[in-house]
């Protein structure tokens, strides 16, 4: 199967107004921004966005929530993104808010084929509302369903031409559970090196889990806070 494409533009060609999609990143650290600029310059509408937060203003997903892009979102930090607050005190914007871990749990069930789990995370509070509680063994849980998209977008440090990735330090986040949970997953690769080149037990997403890739370029590596200490 040919999965290399020539440019993150081409990658996104079909993603439809409507889909589901998942965006790798821990702030703004392993966000996929060349796919995510490409789907800005797409104009793509009505998307329904899961990933961990919403970048920042004028940043990352921010870009796609400025340029109206997105229906919903499933996520576990916002604080962030002034539009974002904004839009979703006017109704415009349907958000749901999940604790980090199950988040990441979620997500690793929809690719693990496992519809639903049961977690102590959120009992006794608005997180549990509405869903099913069990006790295990003298606890109670709450039943959490998969998460599962039509395209997944992650960012790797480096990726083979099948479609193997590694990726680097904390940009590994939420990367590699999007990637298994995805009917179609996208990623963009900082160096592409021919199949074979590496380490399999450094391999963290097989390739049979990618169905395209390209070798980005250029790339902002923005830092969200920059915290500095004070000279004394």
């Amino acid at each position: 199967m040919h999965k290399l494409v020539e440019s993150a533009d081409h990658a996104v060609r079909d993603i439809p107004d409507g889909a589901t999609v998942m965006l790798g990143g821990f702030g703004l650290c392993g966000i996929p921004e060349l796919l995510i600029a490409a789907l800005v310059r797409k104009g793509v509408k009505g998307l329904h966005t899961i990933s961990n937060n919403m970048g920042v203003d004028g940043f990352g997903m921010g870009l796609m929530l400025e340029a109206g892009m997105i229906a919903s979102h499933i996520g576990s930090y916002v604080g962030e993104n002034k539009l974002l607050e904004q839009r979703v005190i006017r109704g415009e914007l349907d958000l749901t808010l999940v604790p980090q871990g199950t988040l990441a749990e979620r997500m690793r069930a929809g690719g693990a084929g496992i519809p639903a789990f049961f977690t102590p995370t959120g009992l006794g509070t608005p997180v549990a509302e509405g869903k099913e509680i069990r006790e295990f063994e003298g606890k109670r849980y709450v039943m959490e369903r998969w998460l599962r998209a039509d395209f997944a977008l992650v960012k790797a440090w480096k990726g083979d031409r099948a479609g193997n990735l590694i990726y680097r330090k904390t940009a590994r986040n939420f990367n590699p559970m999007m990637a298994t949970a995805a009917k179609v997953t996208i990623a963009e690769v900082e160096q592409l090196v021919d199949t074979g080149t590496l380490d399999p037990d450094a391999i963290v997403t097989p390739g049979i889990y990618v169905q395209r890739l390209f070798e980005g370029h250029s790339y902002e590596k923005r830092i969200e806070r920059r915290m500095v200490r004070s000279a004394t």
